[in-house]
């Protein structure tokens, strides 16, 4: 993806002293976002799931000394999809607005977060907990977002799950309605991530 090139070199020299590089593998993780309704659709609990499909990245890890040199997540905006049960007619038109009005996805494709500053900690012999403070760079705007995930290490294979909320409209995204107002969205968004990494030899 693009603008990844000074965040890559950021990785590089964080395995000169942390073990190892660890790959992101998107098809084996799963990263979704839960918005929240009101408007008439708020009563019936209807709170809209929108899947992410594209990302890539990657982690700088050394599970011997549970130290962590940096996270770097770069994600697709136009590959995230509806994911809720609803007429292929409403799915295309959320998904028109989520594109079109809410990230603006022609003109700013990529969503990313980028952290060098991660603590490690311990927890059982594969069990670690990791507090990451970065930065995510959403809709032209980049804020400091911390985030909290849960390691588990399998041999050579690394999953971190979490998850984080973030507004909106810190980052300047109009919030939209749905048929008329009948489904609102409200500010703030909840992301949950099972992340899938694996060790590069």
């Amino acid at each position: 993806m693009s603008g990844m090139t000074e965040s890559s070199t950021q990785v590089d020299k964080a395995t000169e002293t942390v073990g190892f590089i660890y790959l992101i593998d998107g098809r084996a993780s799963r990263f979704t976002v839960r918005a929240f309704a009101s408007g008439m659709l708020a009563a019936m609990g209807h709170n809209p799931t929108v899947g992410i499909r594209e990302f890539s990245g990657e982690m700088s890890f050394d599970p011997e000394k549970a130290q962590a040199g940096s996270f770097r997540l770069g994600v697709n905006a136009a590959s995230l999809s509806i994911q809720d049960d609803v007429s292929e007619k409403d799915r295309r038109e959320m998904e028109r607005l989520m594109n079109q009005e809410v990230l603006e996805a022609a003109k700013f494709p990529e969503i990313r977060y980028e952290a060098s500053d991660i603590t490690v900690t311990r927890v059982s012999e594969m069990l670690y907990s990791a507090a990451l403070n970065g930065e995510l760079t959403l809709h032209g705007v980049t804020r400091r977002q911390p985030i909290n995930a849960r390691i588990t290490l399998l041999g050579s294979m690394l999953r971190a799950s979490g998850d984080f909320t973030l507004d909106q409209t810190d980052y300047n995204i109009k919030l939209v309605s749905v048929a008329g107002g009948v489904l609102k969205v409200k500010d703030e968004l909840k992301f949950s991530f099972a992340i899938v990494a694996r060790k590069q030899e």
